[in-house]
């Protein structure tokens, strides 16, 4: 059973802007059905707002499921699916969901994504999906983009990362912007009928 836990905007939104949202998330489930809970959730929020999905391409794991629910309420046309040669083989296991790009390599996947989605929003996920989380975050930092990023963080999934970046505030000095960033807009809620993202908003 999930808990409530905050969904952290980093950056100020309006939905009315947000045409496609750049989903980061795991190609597993993780071991928390709470995870997975929240994947509908995000789909079902997605669908409610019109607003497409790009996400990185797989099949399985959190990233087939709310490709598959965004698929199913706004249809094929909507979910934009971006994945490398290398990885087609070890995260497609069943038809392809949506509009599916196959591409050289990382580099080109995170480009593409970049391009074509209005804001990100990361979900529980592995290295791969704290690398996409936190290279939009140093482009939005360096000026690159202005798009919002949020944080899904499901029974409090981010709240080691978050207290990592205040611990390299604390010990080398890095710029607050990453938590101050975070502190202007507010956090809703997740859990059953509850709002699962302030980003839409």
């Amino acid at each position: 059973m999930s808990t409530s836990t905050p969904v952290t905007t980093l950056a100020p939104s309006s939905s009315s802007t947000l045409k496609h949202i750049c989903v980061f998330c795991g190609s597993k489930h993780g071991v928390r059905p709470g995870y997975t809970d929240a994947a509908h959730a995000l789909a079902q929020t997605l669908v409610k707002h019109k607003i497409g999905l790009v996400y990185g391409g797989g099949t399985v794991g959190l990233m087939g499921e709310i490709a598959r629910g965004v698929q199913s309420g706004l249809g094929p046309h909507a979910v934009l699916g971006v994945i490398p040669e290398a990885l087609a083989s070890r995260e497609i296991s069943s038809e392809l969901i949506g509009d599916t790009k196959v591409v050289k390599d990382m580099h080109e996947r995170k480009a593409m994504m970049a391009r074509h989605a209005d804001g990100f929003i990361a979900m529980p996920g592995g290295l791969g999906t704290l690398e996409e989380l936190l290279e939009v975050m140093t482009w939005q930092q360096l000026g690159f983009h202005a798009k919002p990023i949020g944080l899904l963080n499901t029974e409090g999934f981010f709240d080691p990362l978050l207290a990592f970046f205040k611990h390299c505030i604390d010990e080398v000095r890095i710029s607050t912007w990453c938590l101050k960033h975070a502190s202007p807009y507010k956090c809703m809620p997740y859990g059953p009928g509850s709002p699962t993202t302030s980003i839409l908003s």
